[in-house]
């Protein structure tokens, strides 16, 4: 034992070298004297099990102290940290170097712990709760932990036990020249486990299908598309992972009345004919009750009234929205024979006036005869 050479020699490292630096060290040597890759120098497998028999014991932290204070007597061969392993074959070799390469380390156990799946939900609010805010209860269905076997799938009382294909490993390696490539074991499905009498409730699986009420919380302003995290409340986890999220996106039901843009409220304001002409108050309806807006006389169709702060105060803004009303002038319907006669009398003042009580129709007539003219 005491005429080996020093392990960090044989690596060609200081003697406080990073596993890092070992792994890259061990890397070249191993690439340099494999016997698969050296068929004609004896001398290969010795520098080979010489660099491994070096790599296993100071990647081992406790032989590595052993090593570094009483030397190669320090180091129990039976324990496999010295000579007499072997080389095996090329994928054994750097199962661990290159695992996180194809997908996994050598000799260590996929996890088959895996976060719950996230969930959505679409919620409808009325106008009035998205302003002020409102809280709700909601009923989601929802893969929960399986109660009788605790999530493990396996019938009470039992195990699973250890699958023979990877033999726990989750992984099983295909061979590909100098290299192995690793693989989702096809009879665990990478859980490294085999569950040979499933629980009667969930049939394996360790979860099962439940429906859960929910409370959610709606802030005041809340608008089309915003979503409402509810932390944990998703699907459970696989094999004790962490549940999911459940994400609630709220949707405006159609208003009646008014119509939300951001924070900004619309709403059409039906004005009477007499009114538009001589002008005057009418009350309109707003998330607060009703406001009087002062009609001026000769307001036409299409006049916005703008009321300040009238609207809504977004979850994010400082400030309310505005109220905008949009006058539609109605035309009078369901006629009496007077007021007929009262509305043919104005049509005859209108006309001998030239069109001075309607400038907009004179002044579209007026672009129509241009429009004529132009194409005689």
């Amino acid at each position: 034992m005491a005429s080996k050479t020093d392990y960090y020699e044989v690596l060609g490292v200081s003697r406080d070298a990073s596993e890092e630096e070992l792994k890259k060290s061990y890397r070249k040597l191993a690439m340099k004297w494999h016997p698969d890759r050296n068929p004609d120098n004896p001398q290969a497998e010795d520098k080979f099990k010489e660099a491994k028999e070096a790599y296993e014991v100071l990647t081992d932290a406790n032989k590595r102290a052993a090593y570094d204070q009483y030397g190669h007597a320090g180091v129990d061969p039976s324990a496999g940290a010295a000579g007499g392993a072997g080389f095996g074959n090329f994928s054994e070799t750097f199962g661990d170097i290159f695992g996180d390469i194809f997908g996994g380390g050598g000799g260590r156990q996929r996890s088959s712990v895996y976060r719950g799946a996230d969930l959505r939900y679409n919620l409808e609010v009325a106008l009035e709760e998205a302003a002020r805010g409102t809280e709700t209860r909601i009923r989601i269905p929802a893969l929960e932990s399986c109660g009788t076997c605790k999530g493990s799938g396996a019938k009470p009382g039992t195990q699973p036990t250890t699958c023979s294909a990877c033999k726990g490993q989750g992984q099983v390696r295909m061979q590909q020249g100098f290299f192995s490539v690793q693989q989702t074991c096809p009879k665990c499905q990478g859980n490294g486990k085999m569950i040979t009498n499933p629980c009667g409730t969930c049939s394996g699986n360790g979860r099962i299908k439940q429906h859960k009420t929910l409370s959610v919380k709606i802030p005041a302003g809340v608008d089309e598309g915003d979503r409402i995290r509810l932390s944990g409340e998703g699907e459970s986890g696989v094999n004790g992972g962490p549940s999911g999220d459940l994400y609630v996106s709220i949707q405006i039901k159609p208003h009646a009345v008014f119509q939300r843009d951001h924070n900004d409220l619309h709403c059409e304001m039906p004005v009477s004919f007499t009114a538009a002409a001589l002008g005057g108050d009418i009350e309109i309806p707003t998330l607060d009750g009703y406001a009087k807006i002062k009609i001026p006389s000769e307001t036409q169709s299409g006049k916005i009234f703008r009321l300040r702060g009238k609207g809504i105060k977004g979850v994010r803004s400082s400030s309310f929205g505005d109220l905008l009303c949009h006058v539609v002038v109605e035309t009078p319907v369901n006629l009496t024979a007077r007021q007929k006669e009262l509305l043919m009398e104005l049509d005859t003042i209108d006309r001998k006036s030239a069109g001075h009580h309607n400038p907009r129709a004179k002044g579209w007539m007026e672009k129509v005869k241009q429009f004529f003219g132009q194409q005689a």
